[in-house]
């Protein structure tokens, strides 16, 4: 079993509708099958549990993982928070 590995920290904070404020990180492991499955976590702030996204994406590899991650924008990054709560 593989582990789940960083891809991205977002620099620009998340906040959800209530105002509160979460830092996003995308992240990754390799399928058994050698695809790689990307997912999302936002992390309060201000502490407390963190929020976690089912599966964004599935890639080829993860140098493909890295750039899908690469490219995503505060509109998206504010829907998965969204998803996650």
């Amino acid at each position: 079993m593989t582990m789940a590995e960083l891809i991205q920290e977002f620099t620009d904070a998340v906040r959800d509708p209530r105002g509160h404020v979460y830092a996003a990180r995308a992240y990754g492991e390799e399928s058994p099958g050698g695809t790689w499955v990307g997912w999302l976590e936002f992390r309060p702030l201000g502490g407390g549990a963190v929020l976690r996204t089912a599966r964004e994406t599935t890639q080829p590899d993860r140098a493909a993982l890295e750039y899908w991650a690469s490219g995503l924008e505060p509109v998206y990054l504010e829907g998965a928070l969204a998803r996650a709560s």
